[in-house]
């Protein structure tokens, strides 16, 4: 493992257990490196707070810190004025992910966040809409998948999503989570607001987690969002519970393995020793970024089928991918055919790097 793969991670440790960084440790390290490496992860703030505590002030660190402050305090502000409403028109709901995640993170702003994510009653999916254009928001993706997509700029982005996983998912993730709400507490002083137990959000964290590690990749912040949930959580939780939860989700293995992962990488100012697998499975989050990579996703696509077959199934997606991919296929079924010419001339005009690079990948990875 490099030198800068060594440095974030002793960073992050340290930011996360309130602990200085050594001086003499960080003394040569190479920031514009650092810089690239925590921006490819979506951990900037965090490494700035780790930095700063040792005296260290970067203008690009420092600035990355300030704005994931002032989006958190935005997006807080925001949800809970959209909220607010989601419960006076009696919309049922509840924040995920980052939203309560941020909040575990030792400092305000440590945690960045992309956006707000926030399960709602599928059945009011037209009055969020309305709502979401009342606050001043446009909606960049509605009505087509899971989840809705809204934004404001400059920088406020809200995903609404009718249920946590969809047809397109594997299973048995969406059958699972068919009917989330009737897992869900509900929120004290409140009649439409929910949260998951400590343990379901722990399984879900995870669940989620898997479903981009099995496919793109995710980065270290979520190993890094599993240490801190456990730290601030582990002792208060059911693991026979999560154990068996994760059973059904077929996700046992990798919640142990994960969950080993992270309380290796980051209770320790040294890397200890980790086992071949452990090694693979570090240096699989450390290069796949925040949002995994295409050459992750190539090799997922065709570690089990042909060439001709990877080809085919692209040309010709099934409707519903196509309703997803195409707006007037969504609206009108019947016009699939049209929508491949289109999805195909798109492709041609718009996107011929991304063509070049399938074409890659397919000669590379494909049988």
């Amino acid at each position: 493992m490099n030198q800068n793969y060594n440095d974030i991670i002793y960073l992050l440790y340290c930011a996360v257990n309130g602990i200085e960084p050594d001086s003499v440790r960080i003394k040569d390290i190479d920031i514009e490196r650092l810089y690239q490496l925590a921006k490819y992860h979506t951990v900037r703030a965090a490494v700035n707070i780790a930095l700063k505590s040792a005296g260290v002030v970067d203008n690009k660190f420092d600035q990355a810190y300030k704005k994931a402050l002032r989006k958190n305090i935005y997006l807080d502000m925001e949800r809970i004025s959209i909220l607010s409403d989601f419960e006076n028109n009696r919309i049922w709901h509840m924040p995920l992910k980052g939203a309560v995640l941020k909040d575990l993170y030792p400092e305000n702003g440590m945690r960045e966040m992309s956006d707000n994510d926030i399960l709602f009653d599928k059945d009011k999916q037209e009055l969020t809409y309305k709502i979401m254009l009342s606050h001043g928001y446009t909606a960049e993706h509605y009505g087509i998948s899971n989840h809705d997509v809204y934004q404001k700029p400059p920088v406020l982005n809200f995903e609404l999503h009718t249920s946590l996983f969809d047809t397109s998912h594997p299973e048995p993730l969406y059958s699972y989570y068919a009917d989330t709400k009737s897992m869900l507490l509900k929120d004290e002083g409140c009649e439409y607001s929910y949260h998951f137990s400590d343990e379901d959000f722990y399984v879900y964290m995870t669940a989620h987690e898997w479903k981009h590690y099995n496919s793109s990749g995710t980065g270290i912040r979520s190993l890094l969002d599993c240490y801190v949930f456990l730290k601030s959580k582990g002792d208060t939780l059911d693991f026979d519970y999560i154990t068996e939860q994760c059973r059904k989700l077929k996700i046992e293995d990798f919640e142990k393995e994960r969950r080993t992962l992270a309380d290796k990488v980051f209770s320790s100012e040294n890397l200890p020793d980790l086992s071949e697998n452990e090694e693979k499975m570090l240096m699989y989050y450390l290069t796949a970024g925040t949002y995994g990579n295409f050459d992750n996703t190539m090799k997922k696509a065709l570690q089990d089928q042909t060439k001709s077959g990877y080809i085919l199934r692209n040309m010709f997606p099934n409707v519903d991918y196509m309703k997803r991919s195409v707006k007037f296929v969504n609206k009108c079924p019947v016009l699939y055919p049209i929508g491949i010419v289109y999805r195909w001339g798109r492709i041609l005009v718009i996107r011929r790097n991304y063509l070049k690079n399938i074409i890659k990948a397919v000669n590379k990875y494909g049988k």
